[in-house]
């Protein structure tokens, strides 16, 4: 099986199925597939460890959100799909008014594809001081909440795991929730979708630099972990671009078609290899590919994810009454 570079259970999933055609199903695997008008969920559940096994995803639950196309400026579609994020995080949120959440941007505020958390941060609606500082701007409906951006490695030259225990050590939320970019395997699924799951994240998994994992066996707290994949794998667009090609030339020529066909039975792994050696040798660099619009989209994204953290977190506010308290 080629070795793609995936942070999306769906598209894990997708590889398994394609490489073992003769299975119907994937044992320890569960999937409900549900909609909300034109705003997709699946909702996949790795059941054991052999289904864990299977996709190379740790055991729970993962949600996907599958976005309409929509523009920076339609924010009737981006209210609906908050409003569908924080349905999704309501069903995994089950503390009470009273208790505390961390929201945890997670990723490099210096570089646009990876500035998702430290945007979504931007725009949390942060509680947690103002009983003591505004006791009267309040009332107990609102739920203490703070966050933080916690930079990468890099910059700091501290774990981001390292920071974030040591902030749950000190204030001891009830719920851990991280924001963070992700890689594809499909262009498609490039800014298009939102993943939500209960099992964690490791910054940096889907560019190759795996860091320790933000979870709740490491924290001591429930961990919600969101996603949006902004980039995709260099070798992996040039290898379905070179299927596509060979397709393409398989259906439409005249001529030649045995060569074409030798070209589309080539092992995987080998082409994957042969793609890898030719690109890294060129530009001595592992390269990952993100859309020119990216700070746009970032930017609405970011608003969309916010929004639908500060209806899961204050259930008792409306999107307008919150809108108004961020001013």
């Amino acid at each position: 099986m080629i070795n793609v570079r995936t942070d999306l259970v769906l598209e894990a999933r997708e590889i398994y199925k394609e490489n073992h055609k003769d299975e119907m199903d994937i044992d320890g695997v569960e999937v409900v597939e549900e909609s909300e008008n034109d705003i997709r969920v699946t909702t996949v559940k790795v059941k054991n460890e052999e289904g864990a096994e299977k996709i190379g995803k740790p055991k729970g639950n993962y949600i996907t959100i599958d976005m309409p196309e929509f523009t920076s400026y339609d924010g009737e579609t981006m209210d609906r799909v908050s409003q569908v994020v924080s349905e999704v995080l309501g069903r995994l949120i089950t503390i009470g008014t009273e208790k505390t959440a961390l929201i945890v941007g997670l990723g490099n505020w210096q570089v646009t594809p990876d500035a998702l958390g430290p945007k979504v941060t931007e725009k949390i609606m942060v509680t947690r001081h103002l009983k003591t500082v505004m006791p009267e701007a309040i009332d107990d409906s609102f739920r203490p909440v703070c966050c933080i951006a916690p930079g990468v490695l890099g910059i700091t030259g501290i774990e981001t795991a390292e920071i974030i225990k040591g902030v749950v050590e000190k204030i001891r939320p009830d719920v851990v929730i991280c924001i963070d970019a992700l890689a594809a395997r499909r262009v498609e699924r490039v800014n298009t979708t939102i993943q939500i799951s209960d099992t964690g994240i490791s910054p940096g998994a889907g560019v190759g630099n795996d860091r320790k994992k933000i979870n709740e066996e490491n924290l001591g707290v429930k961990v919600i972990a969101i996603g949006v994949p902004t980039v995709v794998d260099a070798i992996t667009i040039t290898n379905d671009t070179i299927d596509l090609v060979v397709d393409s030339l398989i259906k439409n020529s005249s001529s030649g078609t045995d060569f074409y066909k030798m070209l589309k039975s080539l092992d995987k792994n080998e082409k994957e290899k042969l793609i890898k050696e030719i690109i890294c040798s060129k530009n001595n660099m592992d390269m990952m590919v993100t859309p020119k619009d990216i700070d746009l989209v970032i930017n609405s994204l970011s608003k969309i994810i916010a929004n639908g953290i500060n209806m899961a977190v204050q259930p008792n506010m409306n999107m307008e009454e919150i809108n108004k308290f961020m001013g």
